[in-house]
């Protein structure tokens, strides 16, 4: 579902006479045909969700879900593969920790509303099959602004078409209990409940927030993330992202928030004084998501994580790039970085994501001047303002 952010860096080097940066200008070499449509119509599975005689106690777990998924840094969704197998836990929720007990779960309501498609024909399988294929898939419900629910209105339910469209038909029972339509945009999202069926793309990765759960010694080891305010290791140069924020969506409100990853590669505490030395340096990693909602657009958000955790003064620039994530088949863009030693380059080099339907945001270079100068300050990149601060 998700919009991925990227940003990928490979600091590089000046100890040895100029450094420069190799950037690949031609990424869609690298791409790959999409893969074949998935099994399941997300436009079926709208019909499916509007005809189900939901009530209170399913709307509560519905609400209750996604909002465990905001509280672990993901966006407002809840997979089918939870509302099948750990019914009301949200993307990041240990499934044993749902203690949630319902009467009659969505599922349950899903599974009669399908089965009894079949009972006239005497054959489950279809019936089962689709089932099956329903809570394997990657098909979720996504509750736009789910923090403004009254506690009892029930939803439109519409799907993202996949064409970026920013409205579309929705699907609910009218006064007498009928099947009835009418067209959604994101005003109304914000002004009543509305269920969006959707693909997630985010589910596989350790958000932000769960990272910093696990690490109990995070800002003083483990991934090194800091808390707000906090001041890095002392008597080391440390280059950390403060905060950043997105100004505009770069997508349609069906398909959700926006993942931000961030990716850097340096080579740090860079002493070598020899040819030998130096080809003993490999770039470490830095990668870490993060989510942003559609109603955090326009917000600073604090990051407060560390990108170089030892910033020497070998350290000349960035080659830094940021692309949004628009789904495809994973592939990589090869950013190498050089550094020169008598006549000879040699090159320290990352693997930046890349997907077949990637736009790259901004890309270039970050000189160690313009960091410094900057230390602290707002920086514009394109429509994304990032911090960056040396501590």
């Amino acid at each position: 579902m998700m919009k991925q952010w990227i940003a990928g860096a490979l600091c590089t080097v000046a100890a040895f006479g100029a450094a420069c940066e190799k950037l690949d200008h031609a990424p869609e070499k690298y791409l790959q045909d999409p893969p074949p449509t998935r099994r399941i119509s997300l436009e079926e599975v709208a019909q499916l969700l509007s005809s189900l005689p939901i009530g209170t106690e399913q709307l509560s777990e519905v609400h209750g879900a996604v909002s465990s998924s905001e509280g672990n840094g993901y966006d407002s969704e809840y997979r089918m593969m939870e509302v099948f197998l750990s019914p009301g836990a949200g993307v990041g929720e240990d499934p044993a920790g749902t203690k949630a007990e319902w009467t009659t779960p969505l599922r349950d309501l899903i599974r009669e509303a399908v089965l009894s498609r079949t009972k006239a024909e005497g054959d489950k399988t279809e019936a089962e099959a689709f089932l099956e294929a329903l809570s394997r898939s990657d098909a979720q419900i996504y509750w736009p602004y789910a923090t403004s629910w009254d506690g009892s209105e029930a939803p439109l339910v519409t799907f993202d078409p996949g064409d970026n469209s920013v409205k579309n038909i929705a699907y609910y029972r009218d006064k007498d209990g009928e099947l009835a339509e009418l067209v959604v945009d994101e005003q109304m999202a914000r002004e009543r409940p509305v269920w969006v069926v959707n693909w997630n793309d985010d589910a596989s990765y350790k958000s932000l927030e769960l990272l910093r759960r696990e690490d109990p010694s995070w800002g003083s080891g483990g991934e090194i993330l800091l808390k707000s305010g906090e001041s890095g290791p002392e008597g080391i140069r440390t280059l950390i992202l403060r905060s950043f924020r997105a100004n505009r969506s770069f997508d349609s409100w069906l398909a959700g928030a926006s993942e931000f990853w961030v990716k850097i590669g340096s080579v740090e505490d860079f002493k070598a004084s020899t040819e030998a030395e130096l080809l003993l340096y490999q770039p470490s990693i830095t990668d870490f998501m993060v989510v942003v909602r559609r109603d955090q657009v326009g917000m600073d958000i604090p990051f407060n994580a560390v990108l170089v955790s030892e910033w020497t003064e070998s350290l000349s620039s960035c080659a830094f790039m940021m692309i949004e994530d628009d789904g495809g088949t994973q592939t990589s863009w090869q950013c190498s970085a050089t550094v020169k030693y008598n006549s000879k380059s040699y090159g320290f080099d990352i693997a930046i994501p890349l997907r077949t339907r990637d736009d790259i945001v901004w890309r270039g270079a970050l000189s160690r001047s313009y960091i410094e100068r900057f230390n602290g300050e707002t920086g514009h990149f394109g429509d994304v303002d990032l911090v960056l601060e040396l501590i």
